[in-house]
């Protein structure tokens, strides 16, 4: 209740000052919105927080009564019954497997493929590469080495080595007199005198005297219009909208939302009392309107009569019924002794023709 009451003035009575601690409480609009906003919370969140209950209840029986069992047969099923047969199907599949795929690719591998390469061509060819090809190609090598690398390598070494520096040194001062030095000559007496005093010394005297205050000028005054009109457009807005926004959200809002989500809490948990209070009475009921007579009808009623059944009508029943079978047992068992003697009879006084009748069945 103390939630409820409403807030009172923090001056005394006769005095004229708060006291220190004072904390100033919410205000008239959380006050008034308070009481109201918990009722109709508490009429919304109270069917749903008994629904709620109701299907707790039931997924919890469900789970002790249904779930629970399943999962222990399902449990011994998988380990007992499915587990064994996996391994004896995965034992299986493995060896057919081995024994399709595997064995006969390794046998053909290991006892024809490898004698067959290794003794009918591998052998062969390493011995003709070590006694033929080898002491061959040894003697091509020495005669090549001393009939014509020696004497080309003289000729070059004393001959064409010093022409080739000859000539290249010629070709070389040539092609410098020709292609070098004139564009050298032309570079730095001609272009880069004009181009450097004609182009970019006045160029360069414009940019710094002309262009440069110029553009800082420019620069200057479009970046004050800039900061001019954001400064206007950031008042209008902060004035116009930011401001109104905030205001409405922490005076109006921020105290709506606080009190909805405290009253949606409070009305929970009311609800939840008014629901466990409603499941007692029900479950009160139950146990008086149908378990109880239910007990007393078993209890007094059907196990009585169905002592008095049992010992009255089933046990005779049973008695008699246990005797007559007795009985019925005996009597076919004397017919079938009686019938068993009277075919021996007949087959001693048959004598040897006797030989030709049909035996009498027990």
């Amino acid at each position: 209740m103390s939630d409820m009451e409403f807030e009172k003035s923090p001056q005394t009575y006769g005095s004229h000052q708060a006291p220190a601690h004072y904390q100033p409480g919410p205000g008239c609009l959380t006050t008034v919105i308070r009481i109201p906003v918990r009722i109709v919370v508490l009429l919304v969140v109270l069917p749903v927080r008994m629904v709620w209950d109701v299907l707790v209840v039931c997924a919890l029986a469900a789970d002790r009564i249904l779930l629970r069992p399943l999962r222990r047969a399902l449990t011994w099923v998988y380990e007992n019954v499915l587990t064994p047969i996996g391994h004896g199907l995965a034992w299986l599949a493995a060896f057919i497997g081995k024994a399709l795929f595997v064995w006969p690719w390794v046998a053909l591998w290991r006892y024809v493929l490898v004698p067959v390469v290794m003794y009918g061509l591998v052998v062969p060819l390493v011995w003709i590469y070590r006694q033929l090809l080898t002491p061959l190609g040894h003697g091509i090598a020495w005669l090549v080495e001393h009939l014509l690398l020696a004497p080309a390598r003289w000729i070059y070494r004393r001959l064409l080595t010093p022409a080739g520096h000859g000539i290249a040194l010629v070709l070389g001062w040539l092609g410098r007199a020709l292609f070098v030095w004139p564009w050298v000559a032309l570079w730095r007496y001609v272009l880069v005198p004009v181009v450097m005093y004609g182009l970019v010394v006045p160029l360069v005297w414009m940019y710094r005297q002309l262009l440069t205050p110029l553009g800082h000028g420019i620069a200057w005054l479009v970046s004050t219009v800039c900061r001019g009109v954001w400064t206007a457009v950031a008042w209008l807005v902060v004035t116009l909208l930011v401001t109104p926004v905030a205001w409405v959200y922490r005076h109006v809002l921020a105290p709506v939302g606080r009190e909805i989500a405290g009253a949606i809490g409070v009305a929970w948990s009311i609800a939840g009392h008014l629901s466990r209070a409603v499941g007692r009475a029900v479950k009160w009921l139950a146990r008086n309107l149908v378990v109880r007579p239910v007990r007393w009808f078993y209890q007094y009623v059907c196990t009585p009569v169905g002592h008095a059944v049992r010992d009255g009508v089933w046990r005779p029943v049973k008695k008699a019924a246990v005797e007559a079978g007795r009985a019925a047992r005996a009597a076919l068992r004397s017919a079938g002794e009686t019938v068993r003697q009277a075919g021996q009879e007949g087959r001693g006084r048959g004598g040897p023709g006797g030989a030709g009748r049909a035996p009498v069945g027990r």
